[in-house]
């Protein structure tokens, strides 16, 4: 029965990452990244969802780090000044866990 469930997960998986949303980011210079974070967050089965996806999720920040150009500035900013302006937000956001154990000074 186990085996059974994972097969409809990963089949979930596969279609939500076949989503016309998110066709740019995976077609992008990160698309493996993103598409492995995507894959690994919606598969986690631990108690806080996507805390076993750390890997994933800092492979991805780094891709789109290095390829700047690839991504609109709104997913790139993080000054101060854009955190106060209520602005909807089309970035990728790290689970709360991924930013709780560094220090405030701590930036990767």
């Amino acid at each position: 029965m186990e085996m059974m469930r994972n097969e409809s997960l990963e089949a979930k998986a596969q279609k939500a990452l076949e989503c016309p949303c998110i066709a740019d980011l995976r077609n992008g210079p990160c698309g493996v990244q993103f598409s492995e974070s995507f894959l690994c967050f919606l598969k986690s089965t631990s108690e806080e969802k996507g805390s076993d996806c750390v890997n994933p999720f800092v492979a991805l920040q780094n891709c789109i780090k290095a390829n700047p150009d690839a991504f609109s500035k709104d997913i790139l900013e993080e000054d101060e000044e854009k955190k106060e302006e209520p602005a909807q937000e089309y970035n990728i956001i790290p689970p709360i866990w991924s930013k709780e154990s560094q220090s405030p000074k701590s930036k990767l």
